[in-house]
């Protein structure tokens, strides 16, 4: 095997790794705990990396490049991170001269959304489109918009933050980024708890997430959604309401960019129709009718993959012009 690429999709409680071809097929897959004392964390990914490429008998020289997603802002031409306090980075890190230096390989860095969304417009929901928008929902909300093929990053790197639309302008609940009533607080596996606990606290009406709440004293996104399933008039009205403001926020970024497809990731998106069938409704609803015609919305296919993948596909790309 030669011209190999590396991708890391850089978490906070773990580190996803992935040798891949040129061709974009994953030769092989694991991940790491993140230690978040922060200056050992490339090297510990280096160590990981350098254990299995004896493992399966491969050399620096059998690879070309090195991609990481990292969860944060970036500067894609210095490859340098900002505010990565939850990892203990310093603000500034300089990821891509950390990775070169301790893997020995020629590296990129991106935003870790973005990373997401060139996986799937690669290899997964969004092959063959070149104008697509991509969501995770998972313990946040994360976002990444490509036009003709090339992501989105702006003018500092913040370009594509999906999760921090403002959905309610006045008295919402406070995000991590700081500002309040952002869709992240809504629409991520988060905000649906949160929405889940507030309604039950609200009312005195039965519920089977009222149920799930007392017997586990948690409710989680995935209760909210069996519950609905099974006809749960209370889980229903909180997707319904997610789904309003989710669906409103993507019309306002699509009415915009006039995407082909619209991905949905994440580990809400497990919830499959439940969650599309109300949320193409409200898109449809919101969007101008031409931009709703265009863009088909769409669960994303390569899951936990995508990060190292489109990792992998901007080390591909980036590195070799």
């Amino acid at each position: 095997m030669e011209n190999l690429l590396i991708g890391i999709d850089l978490g906070g409680t773990t580190v996803k790794l992935a040798f891949i071809t040129q061709e974009g097929e994953i030769v092989t897959k694991w991940e790491i705990p993140t230690d978040k004392s922060g200056d050992k964390i490339i090297p510990d990914i280096a160590e990981a990396i350098k254990a299995k490429m004896n493992e399966f008998q491969l050399t620096t020289e059998q690879f070309s490049g090195v991609g990481m997603g990292a969860p944060g802002p970036v500067n894609f031409e210095e490859g340098v991170f900002y505010k990565a306090t939850n990892l203990g980075m310093k603000e500034m890190y300089p990821l891509k001269a950390e990775l070169e230096a301790n893997i020995g390989l020629p590296a990129v860095v991106e935003n870790d959304a973005n990373v997401a969304a060139i996986g799937e417009m690669w290899k997964g929901a969004g092959e063959g489109a070149k104008n697509l928008l991509c969501v995770t929902l998972g313990t946040g909300v994360g976002g990444g918009i490509i036009v003709g093929g090339a992501i989105t990053r702006g003018a500092n790197g913040a370009g594509g933050e999906i999760g921090h639309i403002t959905s309610i302008p006045e008295g919402g609940a406070l995000c991590g980024c700081g500002k309040t009533g952002c869709i992240e607080t809504i629409a991520s596996a988060t905000g649906i708890a949160r929405l889940a606990k507030e309604a039950i606290q609200a009312q005195n009406e039965p519920s089977l997430i009222r149920e799930q709440f007392e017997k586990a004293g948690v409710i989680t996104s995935k209760d909210v959604f069996e519950a609905a399933n099974k006809g749960d008039k209370l889980a229903k009205n909180i997707i319904d309401h997610v789904t309003y403001h989710l669906g409103l926020a993507l019309s306002h970024v699509a009415n915009g960019l006039n995407p082909e497809k619209i991905i949905v990731g994440g580990g809400v998106s497990k919830a499959g129709e439940q969650l599309l069938l109300p949320l193409k409704k409200q898109f449809k609803r919101f969007a101008f009718p031409r931009v709703a015609e265009a863009a088909e919305i769409t669960i994303a296919t390569l899951g936990n993959d995508a990060g190292v993948i489109g990792a992998a596909y901007l080390a591909k790309t980036s590195l070799f012009k």
